[in-house]
């Protein structure tokens, strides 16, 4: 059984996902337009994008002051052995936690979190502590940005 190449953009793939990144209501003739192609190409760039799993969806974005109110904070967390998928799982399916990656050195993985209030963030970092293979985290709140 072959296996099918795994799908890379090419130059016009690249500047499509970065309009959309700008703008993912963008309509087709704006993207054509902004790209120098035909409504045809984009739409055939998009389909393809999509079928072959490099452009996920599309979601909205929000100002990062849109509610000031909320508490964003990163985690490091230290996970036990190879158990690290079942904490990823977990993990996600906190909605407080904002993203998620792997990374190298003393923590396994970084969570962004957005909690409404500090009690809120206080029961997430308690549900995270108490997430089997979870060995250790350490978090901290951001201020501000500078």
């Amino acid at each position: 059984m072959h296996e099918t190449a795994k799908y890379i953009p090419d130059e016009l793939d690249r500047r499509l996902i970065a309009h959309l990144r700008a703008d993912g209501r963008a309509s087709l003739s704006k993207l054509s337009e902004a790209l120098g192609v035909a409504r045809g190409t984009v739409q055939n760039r998009l389909d393809r994008l999509l079928k072959s799993g490099t452009l996920l969806g599309f979601t909205a974005r929000v100002r990062d002051d849109y509610n000031d109110g909320t508490l964003h904070a990163v985690m490091m967390v230290e996970v036990i052995g190879k158990s690290t998928t079942q904490v990823i799982r977990k993990l996600r399916g906190l909605p407080e936690i904002y993203s998620l990656h792997t990374t190298n050195g003393n923590w396994d993985l970084i969570a962004n979190i957005r909690a409404a209030s500090l009690a809120d963030f206080d029961r997430v970092l308690r549900e995270v502590r108490m997430i089997d293979g979870v060995s250790n985290s350490e978090t901290s709140l951001l201020l501000s940005s500078v």
